[in-house]
């Protein structure tokens, strides 16, 4: 059974599902595909001053290392690799209709988040195009969402921005 029900516009771009799992020490879930196998741990450390956490593959090895920045204007999360930030998700300080968030990605195109980024309703964009989708819609597991990340993206950074979003409006 596909994981998005109901889509007629499937480009053959890579399916995940993010299931929180409630009542985690540290805020620990697992990313799965399509097929419902675990592909990325989310690992929250614990007793930090600050929001840290880390994309991991199934195996354990980092990916991304991402951070809440607190003494900043408006709320801003770091994703780094290998100490380096790649990425710097914030909160739009105007959002008139639609929540967004703007992605600056070190040495590549900025992106934007759009949409209700609350309720898990929101498309990533990259110049104009969409590089992912994200939605509840299709599923009717509480606190479990879709990800569809258009072919050729870096798959573990959108992730990663997508767990940034998640851990700042869900906070």
């Amino acid at each position: 059974m596909p994981l998005f029900r109901g889509r007629r516009d499937d480009d053959g771009g890579t399916k995940y599902q993010m299931r929180e799992k409630m009542f985690a020490i540290g805020d620990d879930y697992w990313i799965e595909t399509d097929g419902g196998e675990r592909a990325f741990k989310v690992n929250g450390k614990a007793l930090r001053i600050r929001d840290t956490l880390v994309l991991e593959t199934r195996s354990g090895e980092e990916l991304f290392t991402i951070q809440e920045k607190k003494l900043s204007v408006r709320d801003k999360m770091e994703i780094e690799r290998d100490g380096n930030t790649v990425a710097t998700v914030k909160k739009a300080l105007v959002t008139p209709l639609r929540e967004r968030f703007s992605i600056e990605v070190e040495g590549g195109d900025d992106m934007e988040a759009k949409g209700n980024i609350v309720d898990h309703e929101y498309e990533i964009e990259r110049g104009g195009d969409k590089v992912a989708e994200v939605s509840k819609r299709w599923f009717r597991i509480r606190d479990t969402y879709g990800i569809e990340i258009a072919p050729g993206q870096e798959e573990g950074l959108i992730l990663a921005v997508t767990v940034c979003i998640d851990q700042m409006t869900h906070d």
